[in-house]
């Protein structure tokens, strides 16, 4: 029988063995766009071997690259770089440290097949991803901020800018990197001869978007290399002024790094300023809003008092509820949700 090359353990049970683990983990993220001939195949080889380091994250698999969160013990990290570096796919590939790392980051491994590493909407066969634009480095970023008539872009989803962002920065209003893509270019139209500084999280998104726009005509393309990870240690190691304010949003247990003390967000339920982005308690639900520890108390860790009602009843009868919706209809639900995060506060005063 082939093995199962899956986690088949409950997420509580994961957890505990994270925590009673008595090593400490780093927290790497990277990605390369490069052609993989048998994506799946890699996959499964990538599984075997990281389980074997007890490596745990989230990875994007497809032809066009890698794209993977990871955390790996530290005894193990000159092993797994001897791993990812010894495929020529991925040699010699920058790592992008943790800026605040618990080593709690992840609890198992998942590598995922898609279409591509970063679903982008493009379907453009004289589209050339290849012919980026140029790098900045922090120091360079700032400089050109100052520059007059510099447009600054977040190229990251809404509730990821919302609690942190480059100043004077255009942050799509957009739940994924696919709708971003044609709202920033009408949003900049007509601008195609100024200076544009992108900047995501850890540098992937940016990568194919700056090929995008210049694509669509723009002239002067810069996007900030490594991202706001590469940038937190880049200000910090050479005593630069952080240009960037407040949290930076990440995919994993940790929610968010911080890179300055300020707080520009606000709790979506009683107002109060606040930054920390929770899931709903309610298994059915799972927004992933911004609450504060007050009102976390106050709503039971719901978002609404109907789901402060279902996440109240015992688990069976939780499932009992669930049992027999359709997937497609959740989906649907789970969208229409994260395009009325902004106006949550707005929303339960009408309920």
């Amino acid at each position: 029988m082939a093995k199962e090359l899956r986690n088949r353990k409950h997420k509580s049970e994961l957890i505990a063995l994270l925590h009673a683990e008595k090593f400490k983990r780093r927290t790497v993220s990277f990605y390369r766009y490069v052609k993989i001939a048998e994506p799946q195949k890699l996959r499964d080889e990538l599984y075997e071997k990281w389980t074997a380091l007890n490596a745990f994250g989230r990875v994007y698999l497809s032809y066009e690259g890698v794209n993977a969160q990871m955390s790996v013990p530290e005894p193990n990290w000159e092993a797994f770089v001897k791993l990812i570096y010894s495929s020529p796919a991925f040699k010699d590939v920058p790592f992008k440290f943790a800026i605040e790392d618990s080593g709690k980051s992840f609890y198992n491994l998942i590598i995922i097949v898609r279409d591509k590493i970063v679903a982008d909407g493009i379907d453009d066969p004289t589209f050339d991803p290849s012919n980026t634009g140029a790098y900045l480095n922090a120091k360079e970023f700032n400089e050109y901020i100052e520059k007059p008539g510099t447009l600054v872009v977040d190229m990251r989803n809404h509730y990821e800018s919302e609690v942190g962002r480059f100043e004077n920065a255009f942050c799509p209003d957009s739940d994924t990197f696919k709708e971003e893509l044609p709202e920033v270019i009408e949003h900049l139209k007509g601008q195609e001869d100024k200076n544009v500084l992108m900047y995501c999280t850890g540098g992937i998104r940016c990568e194919k978007a700056s090929a995008y726009f210049k694509h669509k005509g723009f002239k002067n393309v810069f996007h900030l290399q490594g991202g706001i990870i590469q940038y937190a240690h880049e200000i910090k190691e050479q005593g630069l002024k952080s240009k960037f304010i407040g949290k930076n949003f990440v995919f994993d247990e940790r929610v968010g790094e911080r890179i300055t003390d300020d707080i520009i967000a606000e709790c979506h339920q009683c107002g109060a300023a606040c930054d920390r982005h929770v899931n709903c308690r309610n298994d059915d639900c799972h927004l992933l809003f911004i609450q504060c520890e007050d009102c976390e108390k106050k709503m039971n860790g719901c978002c609404t008092p109907q789901c402060m009602e279902i996440a109240a009843l015992p688990v069976e009868e939780q499932r009992k509820l669930r049992k027999g919706k359709k997937k497609t209809e959740k989906e649907t639900l789970a969208v229409y949700k994260s395009r009325l995060r902004p106006n949550l506060k707005d929303i339960l005063k009408n309920k």
